[in-house]
């Protein structure tokens, strides 16, 4: 027991900062995520009203949870040049969250359709501050020894922020309303998951002043130049690397997400209820808080091409046989290893990345791949939705396609960055 507690702490052994940065950007994962279960309830009741534009509430539903998605991940460039301009990741990180706790807040007065677009559009722009300069800020602190793993414990804790949050936020809404030990006072469900969204904000806030600062050898040396390299300017290959795995990312981002907005199909399909389909959601997501850390720590020893070409291969299968599978449990398998394909891919991406990066470009070089799986993520529902209407199957078809292009293009365009590897262990060597 003890030499498994041992191993566990090892596998957790990261610059303090880090470790901070990561407990910081769990908690504003927790009441981020709130949101995407919260939002959807909102509009569905008699306290949002006005205009709808001509749009059903569905559809409404979909505009305000996707501009998230697109504002954060179109700012995202920006953000990550200008905080390499000034070398202030953590102050760059202080303004988003700030920004993520103040909207947070305005919900509590929202009442209006457009009111609500508004404030999740303010809380995308807010979260572009906060991701580019974070991932730089892990970036910075780490070493090529040791950075796959820095990049898994960062992801490994966000995620369990982000995972945790929906599993309590149709809970927080339905026990409402909570009565205040003060006077008669109550607070409704809705405002109780706002709060709740705000304290977290609030939280990642002060963790990120008292215990962040910025690393000594962080210069301001980028150029003023926001453009991204397309073609790979050393030559031995057409397209720029950290471009491939911003579009690899893009791909594999889009394909993850067609399953977020299919509920309906997917319960009638497999002849299932609502709680299935939770754990077929949440199966993604275990599988990534398992994995990401040890993953990480291990394209440090053993490479990063191995595993970014062995998850985008695995995301193949895992995505199509989605559109086939005849059970819940069959799903729940998919599901799983397809969380285990994006594990494969994410840290060992931004490690490789962050090898490339130069002194001061650690924001705008990682952007590229945090501003794809952004919107990726936005994409996907969308796409989902639109083809789900040509057969169950038809979503899952196109995001195999994704996959495959992708996978050709990691396994055509990305060398290793690191100069010394171990062989991948195969299973059954001694």
């Amino acid at each position: 027991m003890r030499r498994l507690v041992r191993l566990v702490a090892a596998q957790f052994a990261v610059d303090r900062r880090v470790l901070a940065l990561a407990f910081a950007r769990m908690a504003d994962g927790i009441g981020n995520s709130f949101l995407v279960i919260v939002i959807p309830l909102y509009v569905g009741s008699d306290i949002v009203g006005g205009t709808t534009f001509g749009l059903s509430e569905s559809m409404i539903i979909g505009v305000i949870l996707s501009l998230f998605g697109f504002f954060n991940s179109s700012f995202q460039p920006l953000t990550g040049r200008l905080s390499d301009q000034t070398g202030a990741r953590k102050r760059f990180v202080l303004i988003g969250l700030a920004g993520l706790a103040t909207t947070n807040a305005v919900y509590l007065f929202a009442e209006t359709y457009v009111s609500l677009v508004v404030i999740r559009a303010l809380q995308g722009v807010s979260v572009a501050f906060i991701i580019p300069a974070s991932v730089a800020l892990v970036n910075e602190l780490a070493t090529t020894q040791d950075r796959g793993g820095n990049m898994g414990v960062y992801n490994t804790f966000r995620l369990v922020g982000f995972g945790s949050g929906p599993v309590v936020a149709a809970a927080v809404v339905n026990a409402g309303p909570y009565g205040l030990p003060i006077g008669e006072l109550t607070v409704s469900g809705f405002d109780a998951a706002f709060y709740i969204a705000t304290i977290t904000a609030v939280i990642s806030f002060l963790l990120v002043t008292v215990l962040i600062t910025d690393p000594q050898t962080t210069r301001a040396n980028a150029g003023a130049d926001l453009s991204i390299p397309i073609r790979d300017q050393s030559g031995r290959h057409l397209l720029d690397p950290i471009f491939t795995l911003g579009v690899a990312s893009l791909f594999m981002a889009t394909s993850i997400a067609l399953f977020a907005t299919i509920q309906i199909q997917v319960n009638e399909h497999l002849q299932q209820g609502e709680v299935w389909f939770g754990f077929q959601f949440a199966a993604f997501i275990i599988a990534q808080v398992l994995l990401q850390t040890p993953i990480g720590r291990a394209c440090d020893r053993y490479g990063r091409r191995p595993f970014i070409v062995g998850g985008m291969l695995l995301l193949i299968p895992t995505t199509l046989s989605q559109g086939y599978v005849p059970t819940s449990e069959t799903m729940f398998v998919a599901r799983l290893l397809q969380g285990v394909a994006g594990a494969m891919v994410f840290a060992p991406s931004l490690a490789l990345a962050g090898d490339l990066a130069g002194e001061g470009e650690s924001g705008s070089k990682l952007s590229v791949l945090t501003m794809a799986f952004g919107f990726g993520i936005a994409i996907g529902p969308l796409s989902s939705g639109a083809l789900v209407g040509f057969g169950f199957e038809v979503p899952f078809i196109f995001g195999t396609v994704l996959a495959t292009l992708g996978a050709i293009l990691v396994y055509t365009q990305i060398e290793e960055t690191l100069e010394h590897t171990r062989p991948v262990p195969v299973v059954g060597d001694d």
